[in-house]
């Protein structure tokens, strides 16, 4: 006769048993191989032929299982998330690597302030690194707007170009140690030192090969928080036209709200409407540039005229980031300040801080510097 506690022990083996076949399956569903879709939209075929009907459809950036694959390994067999099968072209999708790559770009860059919004010029691919022949997953469609983070020139001729010119520097490196090592007698080794040195590795920035051409590429951040590289050409900054008329044929790189101004609504009387007024970083319209802009303009509202106007210019070599914050400059209270850095003839950078009162913006100098000449401003 069987006791009620020899009843209980076969009742929770048979509970294990059943949870773990579930989740044995629930795995044995989730693992196998994903991979992504890197156009608008591609359907599913019901056979590999030439003639074949459509089952389905799959978009840009879906996930699909894949189940099978061709003799050719052109195709795929995969399974969408609606629950239909069918055949698609490999060349339609990227693999987990790439869509690794880009969530990694989306978490480093998730607390990036926008340095601009643009639109984007037509349908465009957002690329995993800056450089034409680079892994593309999200598509951008005509007039989408982005936010712009940060720039980056790479040579035209794109990863393949860049990657050959690292091996015959690495080759010429090999070559030269080799003789070395041949024309120079053997040294004996050093004691090791106590000291800990430093064994982390710079990043260096891509080499650019004689006579290239090089192209302005982005890292921009879309509505649905996708981060990568889309090519600077093909993106126009969001900006007021009554503010675009003022460029002259400069390249508008980005612009920024400072403050905003309260005036009368034309268009709704007894009632008034803020207006922004602007800074904006200008360079020449050419690629390639080692600098993100070469001039500073704050666009203030005349009332009066009903106009934006030049409330200030200047003339440097600078890099982005545009940083805004607050100071208290004792008589004249708590200001708005912007701040951007400054490029010098060696290469490096340092903080140009400015300060706005109203409509009047005036250079921050930093402790010990003087205010240069007029003669010494590049122009």
């Amino acid at each position: 006769m069987k006791t009620p506690s020899h009843n209980l022990r076969l009742l929770i083996i048979c509970l294990l048993l059943f949870f773990t076949a579930g989740c044995g399956k629930d795995q044995t569903q989730d693992a196998g191989e994903y991979v992504y879709v890197s156009v608008p939209q591609v359907a599913l075929r019901d056979r590999v032929a030439a003639v074949y009907n459509k089952v389905g459809f799959v978009t840009n950036g879906e996930r699909v299982k894949v189940l099978e694959r061709s003799s050719n390994k052109r195709f795929l067999r995969v399974h969408a998330d609606d629950g239909k099968e069918g055949w698609i072209e490999q060349r339609y999708v990227v693999d987990q690597d790439v869509y690794n790559g880009f969530a990694k770009l989306e978490a480093d860059n998730a607390k990036d302030a926008s340095q601009a919004t643009a639109v984007t010029r037509r349908l465009v691919n957002m690329h995993l690194q800056p450089a034409r022949d680079s892994d593309a997953l999200y598509q951008l469609k005509d007039a989408t707007k982005v936010e712009l983070l940060q720039r980056a020139i790479t040579p035209k001729a794109g990863l393949k170009a860049i990657k050959a010119k690292e091996e015959e520097d690495k080759s010429d490196s090999s070559d030269e140690v080799k003789k070395v090592d041949e024309d120079t007698p053997a040294e004996k080794p050093e004691p090791a030192s106590t000291t800990k040195k430093n064994t982390k590795k710079e990043a260096k920035p891509a080499p650019v090969l004689p006579g290239q051409q090089l192209e302005d590429w982005w890292l921009v951040r879309d509505q649905q928080k996708h981060v990568g590289w889309l090519l600077g050409r093909m993106l126009d900054v969001d900006i007021p036209l009554e503010i675009a008329e003022y460029a002259e044929g400069q390249r508008i790189v980005a612009s920024f709200v400072l403050s905003y101004v309260t005036v009368p609504d034309a268009d709704s009387p007894g009632n008034e409407k803020k207006i922004p007024q602007y800074a904006v970083l200008m360079t020449e319209p050419h690629d390639g540039l080692p600098f993100d802009f070469n001039q500073l303009r704050v666009f203030t509202w005349n009332t009066k005229r009903s106009r934006y106007e030049t409330a200030f210019r200047d003339r440097f070599e600078g890099k982005l980031p545009f940083v805004t914050g607050t100071e208290d400059f004792g008589k004249e209270g708590k200001l708005l300040t912007f701040s951007v850095k400054q490029l010098d003839d060696n290469g490096q950078l340092s903080e140009r801080k400015y300060k706005m009162n109203g409509v009047i913006v005036r250079r921050v100098l930093a402790p010990g510097e003087t205010p240069p000449s007029h003669s010494r401003r590049r122009k």
